[in-house]
């Protein structure tokens, strides 16, 4: 018998003795033989598409009551959301922890036990990706957050205060271990605040003992290039030249014309010009530049200020820098500098820092703001100059200066 196919919406009943019957879909074809039925009307349907099209109030309702009790059913109650809280802290911790990872995995394990014994790691002792580590956090200034600016010791009010013997030695010596252990808790932190470099430890020698002939008059100027060259190179290292020995004479005898070549300035304008084409060079243009250069004339003015023994102090420090230098020098691999040549220059320098000291204990208290003054001067006259022109300064073969302009940012 042939199958019947009904085209009525209603559900027809089959058994073995009425074979079953095949409705056509009425929703939207009226083709296919239907296989479904919408859960809300009854209706029979072929297909999805049909499903979708054969009632708009049928579709949407169904899907919002679907979703409405889906959403009951995911109301959370305190503990829910308690241990919901619980995943989401653990899952942030766990990123941190990995974070940290990936930012410290760069780091070898040789490097890291080097730096907690407390030996001395330089940048050619890191690998490639850790140099390219190290020079994307010095890039963005991530380790300049650590280090805390220092603050020049000739800035401070205890500079004010200090006095010499009369032969140049300090008057307050150092205390051991020991006896700085016994002091009041309040001269302890006193002691420990003051950052003053000491004097010398032994009299100063009068000049008539170290020259048979008279000093120059010159050395009022050439102590203007040796201060300026300290200053640099306290402010370069942060106030701690003790950490690199070497590089912070070096820095010395490149700034100054008077230790590094042997040259003898005539005046302050011709000693300033020279230190300040230094600073403005491209080896330290990126240290600041004329502002650091103009900074540092303001460090030199300040010094002389201060007076006769605070003058002393300074050279007395700038010539443990230079003697500690040389002896550094002594026990390095010749891979950066020809130890010889600048062994010589360092034992020279630190000749004339000692006789500059010498010279500088026996000068009258108005010397130093005469030359204060001097220095001031020329300062204010170069800063009015750049405001309107910037040329650079021009010397010849002697070193003298030719023009009025001091120095030009290349």
């Amino acid at each position: 018998m042939a199958e019947m196919i009904l085209t009525s919406e209603k559900p027809s009943n089959s058994s073995s003795l009425n074979p079953p019957s095949r409705i056509i879909c009425h929703v939207r074809c009226q083709k296919q033989f239907s296989q479904y039925t919408c859960p809300r009307c009854n209706s029979r349907y072929c297909s999805l598409h049909c499903y979708k099209s054969h009632s708009l109030r049928c579709t949407e309702s169904f899907m919002r009551e679907n979703v409405v009790e889906e959403l009951q059913q995911m109301q959370s109650n305190d503990e829910t959301k308690r241990k919901m809280l619980d995943i989401l802290k653990r899952f942030h911790s766990e990123e941190e922890t990995e974070s940290m990872d990936e930012d410290y995995s760069t780091v070898s394990e040789e490097i890291i036990q080097r730096i907690l014994s407390g030996d001395q790691v330089d940048f050619d002792d890191l690998s490639a990706a850790e140099k390219k580590q190290f020079q994307r956090a010095l890039a963005s200034g991530e380790l300049s957050k650590m280090i805390e600016p220092w603050d020049p010791w000739w800035l401070k009010p205890c500079a004010r205060t200090i006095s010499l013997s009369q032969e140049g030695t300090q008057l307050i010596q150092a205390l051991d271990k020991q006896e700085a252990s016994v002091l009041p808790q309040e001269d302890l932190e006193s002691n420990q605040a003051s950052e003053i470099p000491p004097g010398p430890e032994s009299p100063l020698l009068p000049i008539s003992k170290l020259s048979s002939t008279e000093p120059s008059p010159l050395l009022a100027v050439h102590l203007v290039d040796i201060l300026y060259s300290y200053c640099f190179a306290l402010r370069l290292y942060n106030g701690e030249w003790q950490s690199d020995t070497i590089g912070s004479a070096m820095v010395v005898l490149s700034v100054s014309s008077v230790l590094g070549e042997g040259r003898q300035p005539e005046t302050v304008l011709e000693a300033l010009s020279h230190c300040l084409e230094q600073i403005c060079s491209p080896a330290y243009r990126h240290m600041g530049g004329l502002q650091l250069g103009l900074v540092l004339v303001e460090d030199v003015i300040s010094l002389l200020s201060l007076g006769g023994p605070a003058l002393v102090c300074s050279l007395c420090d700038l010539q443990r820098l230079i003697q500690t230098g040389e002896r550094e020098l002594k026990s390095e691999k010749p891979k950066k500098y020809t130890r010889v040549e600048i062994r010589s220059k360092l034992k020279l320098a630190g000749r004339k820092i000692y006789f500059m000291m010498c010279w500088v204990h026996e000068q009258p208290g108005e010397a130093w703001s005469s030359l204060a003054a001097i220095l001031g001067a020329e300062k204010s006259s170069a800063v009015d100059y750049y405001g309107g022109s910037k040329q650079a300064v021009k010397t010849n073969n002697k070193g003298e200066t030719r023009g009025k302009v001091l120095v030009e940012e290349t």
